[in-house]
């Protein structure tokens, strides 16, 4: 099984995911942008994970959600009642529909103007921080006093939202001033693998 990834992108959620189920995993760091890497995934963007179905899978939400039911020992995924199972569908919806588009302007400003000019983007930029603000307001509520995620344990959803929370360093609200995500963040930067997998997928 191969794990494509980039620095900094979600795909490392999947990494973490697949170092906590104990997977037997190969990473593998690529250019998503390269014409190599679009033939195994034409949408050039990562996560793709390998499992030698002639096939990569795509999309991190599917991604983790895989692991989380094919390592079913690791109890990353939802519980099994019918609300578990919408609750935590319902989560990583979120991580995926809204949490991860609120950054796109912020990154990309390009995309969301036809002016090309410094101001212009500048312009986009600072307006993705409100609609950052209010997904991270969202998942702070989230996570509550615990520091999990979904239903007050540990799951694929908390390296999901971790990963893509640590963008707002970069931003002028910062995980820092969201008291439950920070919450989560030390729960997080106190587990070894994640520790591992975040030196690894930076070196």
């Amino acid at each position: 099984m191969k794990l494509y990834y980039a620095p900094g992108t979600c795909a490392v959620a999947c990494w973490i995911a697949l170092k906590w189920a104990d997977a037997a995993f190969e990473a593998v760091k690529v250019d998503y942008a390269s014409k190599e890497f679009k033939r195994i995934n034409p949408l050039a963007a990562v996560p793709a994970l390998d499992i030698g179905t002639g096939r990569a899978m795509t999309q991190a939400d599917a991604i983790l959600s895989y692991i989380a039911e094919t390592h079913p020992g690791a109890a990353l995924g939802p519980d099994p009642d019918p609300l578990g199972r919408f609750e935590f569908g319902e989560t990583m919806a979120f991580l995926t529909g809204d949490f991860h588009p609120a950054f796109w302007p912020f990154f990309f400003p390009a995309r969301y103007t036809t002016d090309e000019s410094q101001q212009a983007l500048d312009h986009v930029r600072a307006a993705a921080f409100a609609r950052i603000d209010r997904a991270m307001a969202h998942l702070d509520a989230l996570i509550g006093e615990d520091g999990h995620v979904y239903r007050h344990r540990h799951t694929v959803a908390d390296a999901y939202a971790f990963i893509m929370a640590r963008w707002s360093a970069k931003t002028p609200k910062s995980w820092q001033d969201y008291p439950n995500i920070s919450r989560l963040f030390a729960l997080m930067e106190s587990d070894d693998a994640v520790r591992e997998v975040l030196e690894r997928s930076q070196a």
